[in-house]
């Protein structure tokens, strides 16, 4: 039983949003995960609460949020990540 790390797109068109999830390596992109161990949302944004200046100069970031404990187990535990995640986890 191969186990991946990898990304389950959500969102709407042209407007991805990903789920870093736990799944049997020969399943469908989109199947039932083992678990869902963090999010990833590809659309650059500014960060939220800054004053008008601050906005102006703020840099724009792509958000990433994970559960490093579960990462770390599923990869102790012999779990592949995908190209994407390796990346994501890079970081």
């Amino acid at each position: 039983m191969v186990v991946r790390i990898r990304l389950a797109r959500f969102g709407r068109r042209h407007e991805p949003f990903y789920n870093i999830v736990v799944a049997q390596a020969r399943s469908a992109r989109d199947s039932k995960p083992l678990e869902v161990i963090g999010t990833y949302n590809p659309k650059p944004h500014k960060p939220t609460g800054l004053s008008d200046e601050e906005a102006k100069t703020a840099r724009m970031y792509k958000a990433v949020a994970l559960d490093q404990s579960r990462a770390k187990y599923w990869l102790g535990v012999g779990a592949q990540p995908s190209d994407g995640v390796w990346n994501l986890l890079a970081m």
